[in-house]
């Protein structure tokens, strides 16, 4: 994600990190002041009501890098029974001392310290971009689910927000043209982003047959997609990119334990 907001990708979530664990702890507060309590509309418009419609009813759910708890009290709130995990302790922390009903374990994804089958659903919202065993996570949010348990996954558009992808007016033709570039989608790519000045988060891009597989492999059918349009509280924050109002920032997965 670039400093402007019509740039990059949508917020990340707070999971797993590639590279230096660090600087997860480093930005925290980064996190914190900037994306929950309101603060950033692609998660009040958009996240934040996809994932209460998608779990509402579902008696016990994890949340999977969970951050400082946005999303989980949101849930709880709904009556559901939610558990939060972060390996960051800065974010854990936080979480904690919100409150709002959620308890939360300090863990990585990719080695869960919960009993498998235990869970009616299973979130992990714009965590396992940032996550380099990402087969390993997504057997394991597997594991923890019950026969017929919902997984939603959250993602960065794989194709449309590829590295380097971006709104282009192109003046070198007669007359000028405006299309959405595509980076290197095939390529898989490990990459450091400045978000902020000084605020650098890792990513990594990865093809959508990779998570696609990666679900099948562990169990998990694919019931539904979801690619939603950037909310109205995003482009008016991000005049930039208004041109490309109709290319999705966000992907949405909702897979079920078979």
């Amino acid at each position: 994600m670039g400093t402007d907001p019509g740039e990059g990708a949508v917020g990340p979530g707070p999971g797993s990190a590639v590279g230096d664990p660090d600087l997860w702890e480093a930005h925290a507060d980064w996190w914190q002041e900037g994306f929950t309590q309101g603060a950033d509309p692609e998660y009040t418009e958009q996240i934040v009501p996809l994932v209460g419609d998608l779990l509402a009813g579902r008696g016990r759910v994890l949340d999977i890098g969970a951050g400082e708890g946005q999303l989980a009290r949101v849930l709880a709130a709904r009556g559901v029974e939610v558990v939060g995990v972060d390996p960051t302790g800065a974010q854990i922390h936080e979480a904690a001392r919100r409150g709002g009903g959620p308890t939360y374990v300090r863990s990585g994804a990719e080695e869960l310290p919960l009993a498998g089958a235990s869970f009616d659903g299973v979130l992990a919202c714009l965590v396992f971009e940032h996550i380099e065993s990402m087969d390993t996570a997504v057997a394991e949010a597997a594991r923890v689910l019950r026969p017929g348990g919902r997984f939603v996954l959250m993602l960065n558009h794989p194709l449309l927000q590829t590295p380097d992808a971006g709104w282009i007016d192109d003046h070198m033709v007669d007359p000028p043209e405006q299309y959405w570039r595509i980076g290197p989608y095939l390529v898989e790519t490990e990459t450091i982003e400045e978000v902020q000045l000084g605020v650098h988060i890792p990513f990594i891009h990865r093809p959508l047959s990779r998570y696609v597989n990666a679900m099948v492999d562990a169990g998990l059918a694919l019931d539904r997609m979801i690619e939603p349009a950037p909310p109205p509280g995003f482009l008016a924050r991000a005049p930039g990119y208004a041109a490309a109002a109709t290319i999705p920032r966000l992907l949405v997965l909702v897979g079920s334990r078979m």
